[in-house]
Parts: C-alpha cells; structure tokens; sequence
C-alpha cells in the first residue's frame, strides 16, 4: 500500500467511525508495537512506535526512565519474588513501616525497580554521560525482516479493538454532552412494548414508561425526543429517551420561541399529564413584552407548530405572578375566579367560582385543578360562590331542624316510655290476676276438700252410730 492509499484509508476510518485522526493514529502504532513484540521483541524492552502518516514510515523505540541505582541484594530479592510469584499467584509482596522525621507514621510499599521502563544511572552513563534522573531514554530499534502472519493477525487484532474502544468512548462523550436536549430521531421497530429509534450513529431506548399512549410509534416516522440519560456499557453507550418528560415541553418552547431562547421571557414552571394537556407559566421583567403573547405568536402560529411536535396535546400558557392568589387565579384559566383565599403556613388555597364556572374550574376528571396545583405548588379546593351564599341559612334551617328532630325524639322516647310502663303495668296486672286466679282455684279446691272430708266423716261417724245402735239394741235382746 502506498502513502496515498494509507493516508486516505485512515482519513475514510475517522470518517465513518467518527473519531479523530490522532486516535486513529495512536491506534497504528500499539498495533505495530504489538506486531513488533511478537516477532523482534525482547523481555525487557518498553517498545514505543512512532508512525508518520505522510511516509507511512514507523520508527519503533525502546523507551525507559532513568532512576536511582538500586542495590544487588534488592535486585535479588525482588527477582526471587518475581519468581515466587511466578510459581504462586497468591503470593503477597511484603511492606515495610517507615516513620517520618515529624512523628508521622507512613506505611508506603517498597518502591520496585522495573527493568522493562527502567533504567539505572549508571548503566544510562555508559549510553549518556550528561543523563540525569527521571530522564527518558530512547533507544531506536531496527527492524530485521518483515513481520510473520502472527504478527500481522495481531496488528489487525489490536487495531480493531482499539477503534471500537475509541468509537464507543466517542458515541459516549457525544451523546453525555447532549444529556437533558432534544434530538429528532426515526422510529426503527418495537420489541415488545419497547421502541427502537434511531438517532443517526447509535439506536435509543424508549421505555413504556416514557411513552405517550394515545401516540402510534409507526416505523419509519420521524419525532422529536428528549434524552433523558446516557449511560455506559461493555456494548457500547446506552440512551434512554423520553416523549412524555415535561422538560420536552421547555425544550420545544426555547426552539420555537426566540424570546425563550434568549432569556428575555422566562419559564417558572411546568406542570403536564402526557398526550392530554400541559400548563405553563411564562414571566418576563420588561414592561413592553407580553409572555404569553410572545409564546403564542401571531395567530398561533407558535404555539400551533409546538402542539403539532406533541401530536395534538393541548397547552395552557399562564402569566406568572409573586402574588399567590393571582398566580392560583391564572393557572385555574380558562375558568373565571371570584375570589380566592390563600394560607400560607399550609400552602393550601380556597377559591371561590360561579356555578357555572365550576365544572371548568375543575376540569374533565379533575384534571384542570389538577395541574393547577402542580403549576403552583399549593393545594387548591375549588367551591361554589351560590353554595357558599347558602349556606348560611342552609346551616341556620339545618340547626332548626336539628332541634326539631331532637325535640321529636325525646317526645318519642316520652311516649315509649310511657307506652313501655303500661305495658309492664297491664302485664303485672295479669300475673296479679293470674295469681288471685290461682289462690281462688286452690281456695275452692281446699273447700272442695274440706266439705268431701266432712261428708266422708259425717258418714263414718252415721255408719259408727248406726253399728252402735244396733249392737246395743242387740246387747238389750239379750239382756232380756
């Protein structure tokens, strides 16, 4: 390959892959120095490449910094460590305490001498007179022949991994930087419930969660997503978008409306319910700009291409204010407050509606107050102002009629009570004449008794009489 065809298939890589031409080099050379190693390569040596795109000549390097001599039995020691720790993997280096001059006490590990990044100075001074310690010393290396089919597979190898580790780490910084903005992306297919897009170099993640229900996410159709994080993994960055983020809602007013880009008018607050509707409240310091007309632009025409971006949904735009109830009173739009009272302490409010206000005020399923209180931050209970009217004499007639019932009722628990001792007096009666009843039938019976004992003993003693009669006549006939 000549000099043309290396610069021009390294300027088609930072092309595609999107990556600088400093990377891709950095890539060139640990690709040779691992070709270099494999083939030429020695134990101790610290190869270093450096390849020039224009001549596509690379000189390779053995690259060490100078240190201190260090003493042979240290050397010894630290090659006998090297050799156990060849033997044994789980063998542990020793420390050494050291105490400082100050009273200090530091636990550093023995500082090891590296043969292969290291050189000691006086071995430098033989190669260097004037070298000093920390220098870096290089040493050009020739090459003896061409490289092996080994090496050149591990050129290759290493060349690969190096441009997908620098693609991914490129995608990753892109896409980190544009964390928290609006990307236009192409919807590429559903896996489950899980929609693929497509935003240009990599493919985003939008999660049921972050969907909007009423939208069809149809291959092929292009919409505007939030990113809402980018995190790294083993395959590459990984982006999570949203379509129901109420910070879409900010972001798509800054890019349709100049003066929210600007700054000249300001966005307080938002408050949404994804595909249904959204309420913002816009503020601005200068006297001769209207917010919300500013936001709403001549004939809608702002606010109109912002609600085409979220496929119908409709948008409430609201004037902030430092007053609490004129606040409250402008997110409860488009219904018509009579009047509204705040507490502060609790952040709740009370206001006060016609009743033919009310259903507005309230919304469909409670969703007007309900972003209402979101957009404020204050709790807000919505009455009538003609049931609030009546309701002092709904309270007085009620109190009367209170008083009427408990009247009632003790008449009725008089009556009770009364109807209750007649009862209980009607039934001793009974049980009294049940009793007389039963005392005169056992008088009777007793009399009865009585009358059939003395009759039983009236003729006895009329029987005894007779027998004695009739014996004395008989003892007088005999007497004769």
């Amino acid at each position: 390959m000549d000099q043309k065809s290396v610069a021009e298939a390294v300027k088609q890589i930072c092309d595609e892959k999107g990556i600088t031409l400093e990377s891709v080099l950095e890539t060139i050379e640990a690709a040779l120095a691992a070709a270099y190693r494999k083939d030429f390569g020695e134990k101790n040596q610290n190869i270093k490449v450096e390849f020039d795109l224009e001549t596509s000549n690379a000189s390779i390097f053995d690259i060490k910094t100078v240190v201190e001599d260090v003493p042979e039995e240290e050397l010894e020691r630290q090659q006998k460590e090297t050799e156990e720790r060849k033997e044994n993997p789980d063998f542990k280096k020793p420390f050494k305490k050291e105490v400082a001059k100050k009273g200090e006490e530091d636990e550093e590990e023995i500082k090891r001498f590296n043969p292969k990044t290291e050189i000691q100075i006086s071995d430098t001074k033989k190669i260097k007179k004037d070298a000093k310690i920390d220098d870096i010393i290089k040493t050009e290396l020739e090459v003896p022949g061409d490289f092996g089919r080994m090496a050149a597979q591990t050129a290759k190898q290493v060349i690969i991994q190096k441009l997908r580790e620098t693609e991914r780490e490129t995608l990753y910084e892109e896409f980190k930087d544009k964390e928290g903005e609006i990307i236009v992306g192409t919807v590429q297919r559903r896996e489950g419930r899980l929609v693929l897009i497509d935003l240009g170099r990599l493919t985003a993640l939008l999660p049921p969660e972050e969907q909007i229900e009423s939208e069809n996410y149809t291959p092929g159709s292009h919409l505007k997503v939030y990113i809402l994080s980018v995190n790294s993994t083993t395959k590459g960055p990984e982006v999570l978008v949203s379509r129901s983020h109420p910070e879409i809602v900010r972001r798509l007013f800054s890019l349709e409306i100049p003066e929210i880009d600007n700054g000249t008018v300001e966005i307080k607050s938002i408050s949404r319910e994804a595909g249904s509707r959204s309420k913002i409240a816009v503020w601005t310091d200068q006297e001769n700009i209207d917010p919300i007309g500013s936001c709403i632009g001549q004939r809608g025409a702002r606010i109109q291409t912002i609600i085409s971006e979220l496929k119908g949904e409709k948008v409430d735009i609201v004037k902030y204010s430092e007053d609490p109830a004129e606040f409250i009173a402008n997110a409860l739009s488009p219904a018509k407050i009579t009047n509204i009272t705040v507490n502060e302490e609790d952040k709740t409010a009370r206001a006060k509606v016609a009743e033919d206000q009310l259903s507005l005020a309230i919304g469909k399923a409670g969703q007007n107050v309900r972003l209402a209180a979101k957009l404020t931050g204050w709790k807000i209970d919505i009455v009538s102002e003609d049931k609030e009217n009546l309701s002092d004499e709904a309270s007085a007639k009620s109190d009367e009629k209170e008083k009427d019932d408990k009247k009632k009722k003790d008449d009725d628990k008089e009556d009770k009570a009364e109807e209750k001792d007649k009862k209980e007096k009607k039934k001793k009666e009974k049980e009294d004449g049940k009793e007389d009843k039963k005392e005169k039938k056992k008088t009777k019976t007793e009399k009865k008794e009585k009358e059939e004992k003395k009759e039983k003993k009236e003729k006895k003693d009329k029987k005894e009489k007779k027998e004695k009669d009739s014996k004395t006549k008989e003892d007088k006939k005999k007497e004769k």
